[in-house]
């Protein structure tokens, strides 16, 4: 570390590897809502956050762990239920009256077909209007968990319940989850009406 008088300590979320004021400012500068997507080890989080003079205040928001509330099976971190939550959340804003935001992924590095953009494909489909490039969002086969039913019909049962415990545990075999997820779209459609 770089002592003397003239050294300058960086802000404290700059130093714990949180902020990038850099990336930060020029959001500011913008003026406009964001779309932050955030990926915890157990959950999807998708807020509407409007930046203010005393701070960021949020306008609205969703989690996967609220497509329990939808009968969502699996768990709030996988691909599906990233989707899911983003299309929850693009729903949520429309009924507030929200059609436009940018996408804010924080620190997150930004790699083609990752659960944050499938967040965004979420919201997208749900209605906003969010700039980004088409490439960069995951297949549809891949959001509805096609490959996961593929790779499951490949083994044989003993392997099946080992591999897929968890599913299975909650009352949804892994071929079935393409299904699951249909449904739980149309629940999520017929809420947000």
């Amino acid at each position: 570390m770089a002592r003397g008088a003239t050294y300058k300590v960086q802000f404290k979320r700059r130093r714990e590897g949180k902020t990038n004021y850099n990336k930060r400012y020029k959001l500011v500068d913008l003026d406009k809502t964001r779309m932050v997507v955030r990926i915890t080890s157990n959950h999807t989080i998708a807020q509407l956050v409007k930046i203010g003079e005393n701070g960021d205040e949020t306008l609205v928001s969703a989690t996967s762990k609220q497509l329990k509330e939808f009968g969502w099976l699996g768990n709030g971190k996988n691909t599906s239920a990233a989707y899911l939550t983003g299309y929850l959340f693009g729903k949520r804003a429309l009924s507030e009256d929200y059609d436009e935001t940018i996408l804010d992924i924080g620190l997150q590095p930004a790699i083609r077909g990752t659960k944050i953009y499938a967040v965004l494909k979420g919201a997208l489909d749900a209605g906003l209007y969010i700039p980004h490039n088409e490439s960069i969002l995951p297949d549809d086969s891949r959001i509805r968990g096609e490959h996961i039913a593929q790779y499951a019909e490949n083994m044989d049962e003993e392997e099946k319940n080992a591999k897929f415990a968890n599913y299975i545990r909650c009352g949804l075999s892994p071929e079935e989850i393409p299904d699951h997820f249909e449904s739980v779209k149309n629940k999520i459609d017929e809420a947000t009406q």
